[in-house]
């Protein structure tokens, strides 16, 4: 199991390295400005999360391949960008991925050390949306995970799958699986059907 774990980890980083990777492309920087802001979303949000639970180390201080796997992807889409149509409908979907995969890895390693389920389902949040958030406040854009189509909640509902199913001892070949498909289900509706949590309308002038 932790091979499973630690092999989706790696593709997590390589899809969120894409997206950051995208989001330059859009803005049309060099190829540093890629490798910058892939490296960023790879490992942004899981760095965040290693710091607030007081882990021993960085995950990518002592396991470089996260870097190496954002170089990597980083590069590919410098010379792949080019094939897309539509950037952002790409980076769209890189991120759906990316969240749906980290929200629930995020919240893997916060009980592997015994964080309570609420914080569990925190990191898992923290962990799939930082690392976009930075990438979007760096290149100066609105953050995706403040736009109008349901992001975060998609966060939210992955790391709480995967953290209910293990209360109920469900093992975690099936728990990561159900967490990631829940999340990702959730955000390819927000995507594909304008989907959007109620705003608060506030009072009204009357009033």
């Amino acid at each position: 199991m932790l091979g499973l774990i630690t092999t989706l980890d790696l593709v997590a980083t390589a899809v969120f390295a894409i997206s950051g990777a995208l989001a330059a492309a859009e803005q049309r920087n060099d190829i540093l400005g890629f490798i910058l802001f892939g490296t960023i979303t790879g490992i942004g949000g899981g760095t965040v999360r290693d710091l607030l639970l007081g882990a021993d180390a960085v995950f990518w201080l002592h396991h470089t391949e996260y870097l190496w796997v954002c170089l990597g992807a980083a590069v590919a889409t410098w010379f792949l960008a080019p094939q897309f149509n539509s950037l952002h409908k790409v980076l769209l979907w890189a991120d759906a991925v990316g969240i749906s995969l980290f929200s629930v890895l995020g919240a893997v390693k916060a009980v592997q050390l015994g964080a309570p389920d609420i914080v569990a389902v925190g990191m898992g949040v923290m962990t799939a949306t930082f690392g976009s958030m930075i990438r979007d406040t760096l290149l100066n854009q609105e953050p995706v995970l403040l736009g109008p189509e349901i992001y975060v909640t998609a966060a939210v509902l992955g790391a709480s799958t995967y953290t209910l199913l293990v209360q109920f001892e469900v093992t975690a070949g099936f728990a990561l699986p159900l967490g990631m498909v829940a999340a990702f289900t959730l955000r390819a509706c927000a995507i594909l059907f304008d989907l959007r949590l109620p705003k608060y309308g506030g009072q009204s002038e009357a009033e």
